[in-house]
């Protein structure tokens, strides 16, 4: 690649990017809520199937990014979304893993944070479609992602109550280990929603 081209404005094709890759999010999370409520493995493997295809995606805007010099919105700020965005659908589909694996059915909880976590994902999503020409309605779209984010950790805490509240039976505590993790691993999802919208959050302070 030449000098020329490595400082070649490609401003709309990393927007583009994050675009693609929030809206393959979106994609995921719908279809893991579709999942917790029919326990279908067409669902699952849809959801195992949009992850691998965010992931290109993503790899295709690291090497982007590692072969321009000028960029729309900070270098770190362009990685660190990207990343935040990748780690939400990650989760997901290692919550679909697992639960297959530990032969795991979805229960009420499970299913409201799966729900909260897709509607987290569309904000995100608007969030970021919005930021180049309307940030301060992507402020607005992001402040409502972190707010469902808070939602999802307040039926965090009432599941992890209501399994520890359960009898002191082998089987039951088989059970709360495996869903213990599975919580666990939609909490850290609905984390990494948050940290998505704190980096939206930044990168509109740069910008106005």
């Amino acid at each position: 690649m030449g000098i020329r081209e490595f400082f070649k404005p490609r401003g709309n094709r990393f927007i583009k990017l994050l675009e693609e890759q929030a809206a393959k999010t979106v994609e995921g999370l719908t279809n893991l809520e579709k999942y917790m409520g029919n326990n279908s493995k067409e669902n699952a493997e849809a959801v195992h199937r949009i992850e691998a295809e965010a992931d290109e995606i993503r790899r295709i805007l690291i090497d982007e990014l590692n072969r321009t010099f000028v960029t729309p919105i900070d270098r770190e700020d362009i990685f660190s979304l990207s990343r935040t965005i990748d780690d939400i659908l990650d989760y997901a589909d290692t919550t679909v893993d697992e639960m297959y694996i530990l032969g795991v059915e979805p229960n009420k909880y499970l299913k409201e944070m799966a729900a909260l976590l897709s509607e987290a994902g569309s904000e995100i999503d608007l969030a970021i479609q919005r930021l180049e020409q309307h940030p301060s309605v992507a402020a607005e779209h992001a402040s409502r992602a972190k707010a469902l984010e808070n939602r999802v950790e307040r039926i965090y805490r009432q599941a992890i109550a209501d399994l520890f509240s359960g009898p002191a039976e082998v089987g039951h505590i088989m059970y709360m280990l495996k869903v213990r993790e599975l919580y666990r691993h939609l909490s850290n999802a609905a984390d990494r929603g948050d940290e998505t919208a704190n980096v939206i959050s930044d990168i509109i302070v740069k910008m106005t």
